[in-house]
């Protein structure tokens, strides 16, 4: 059922080839848009430098925890010796101040906090809201009442105020990263359960999932076979747009001091260190604030490449003007036989 991965289109604006699945037509929907397609290689150079970060730090022969303090001025307070910040062959993007880590190691290592949190929690966030949105529009009139009334109380919630109350009271033995990611998962869902129950409800009126009810088929099995594929479209789209949310989330976390924990580097926690050293150690702040600013740009791009593939109708909210000839100007305003040559062409009877 992958043609319900793409949403029906209004009449006029169909383009769908006809005897073309629906994940091909997504596919060649989204080829079409070349911002989103720069942005996917984006994300995925992203992804595989993160994936690969001991082997890139092995290949430069450092490491994103061991100090080198002879790298660093201690007599200027821990300003990094060299140009740039100590680039060199062995220290690729330079030091870190005071410490002399490696910045090129942390940095990679980061990408891997910093992506695997945002992926993590967004797919805890996608898993509970698709199970209570479902549960809700298919329960009973109490069940669909209690749901949503728990639905309304996490999305009132302030994400960051919540997560820094519950982040502030665990004990530091636990995983610091697993722990940001349930909170951020746990606190988060209540839009995409709002999104699902909202969808179900109006599936579930159709004539098809009637048929598959009156054929005896149960309420799970209902719901795996007819329902999910029919969601999937806005699941998907909002899933990735939570992914640059859930990295932001996670990088001011860290800054404020409640995320990430030392040793293990992450681009927020960076940034929590390099606040006095922008004047005498630019690129220690420039490089982590560059690479979110990249991975979040990057991956907004392509959610909104997704949700316009996914429906065609609602046009790219990045797209600025219109091309010369594009079908949806044609008609109104200046074209020929658009409606304004009944206006210029007036009848005799509405000159006399």
């Amino acid at each position: 059922m992958s043609e319900a991965l793409v949403a029906p289109q209004a009449p006029g604006t169909d383009s769908s080839v006809p005897g073309v699945s629906g994940a091909r037509q997504f596919w060649l929907r989204l080829r079409a848009q070349r911002a989103a397609l720069v942005a996917a290689a984006v994300v995925a150079l992203l992804v595989l430098v993160a994936l690969a970060a001991p082997l890139l730090t092995a290949l430069e022969g450092q490491d994103p925890t061991t100090y080198h303090p002879s790298l660093v001025d201690s007599a200027r307070g821990g300003v990094p010796i060299g140009p740039f910040g100590g680039i060199g062959a062995d220290h690729w993007l330079g030091v870190e101040p005071q410490t002399g880590r490696d910045l090129f190691a942390r940095l990679v290592y980061g990408a891997r906090v910093s992506l695997g949190v945002a992926l993590a929690a967004t797919l805890v966030q996608v898993a509970i809201g698709v199970m209570v949105g479902v549960a809700s529009a298919l329960g009973s009139r109490w069940v669909d009442q209690l749901l949503s009334r728990a639905t309304d109380i996490i999305v009132a919630m302030p994400l960051m105020i919540m997560s820094l109350a519950l982040l502030s009271i665990v004990p530091p033995s636990f995983p610091r990263p697993v722990l940001v990611t349930l909170v951020i998962g746990l606190i988060g869902w209540g839009n995409i359960a709002k999104i699902v129950r909202a969808q179900t409800l109006t599936l579930k009126g159709l004539d098809y999932v009637a048929a598959a009810r009156l054929s005896g088929s149960g309420g799970w099995r209902i719901a795996r076979r007819e329902l999910l594929p029919g969601i999937a479209a806005p699941v998907i789209t909002y899933a990735a747009l939570l992914v640059p949310m859930n990295i932001s989330v996670e990088a001011a976390l860290s800054f404020l001091g409640v995320g990430v924990k030392p040793p293990t580097p992450s681009w927020g926690q960076m940034l929590t260190s390099a606040d006095v050293w922008y004047q005498a150690a630019p690129q220690y702040l420039l490089l982590p604030a560059g690479a979110l600013f990249v991975t979040v740009l990057a991956l907004t791009v392509l959610g909104d490449g997704v949700r316009t593939a996914l429906d065609p109708r609602a046009a790219s909210r990045l797209r600025v003007g219109t091309r010369k000839g594009d079908g949806t100007r044609k008609g109104v305003g200046t074209g020929k036989g658009a409606g304004t040559g009944k206006r210029l062409g007036t009848s005799k009877e509405e000159t006399a």
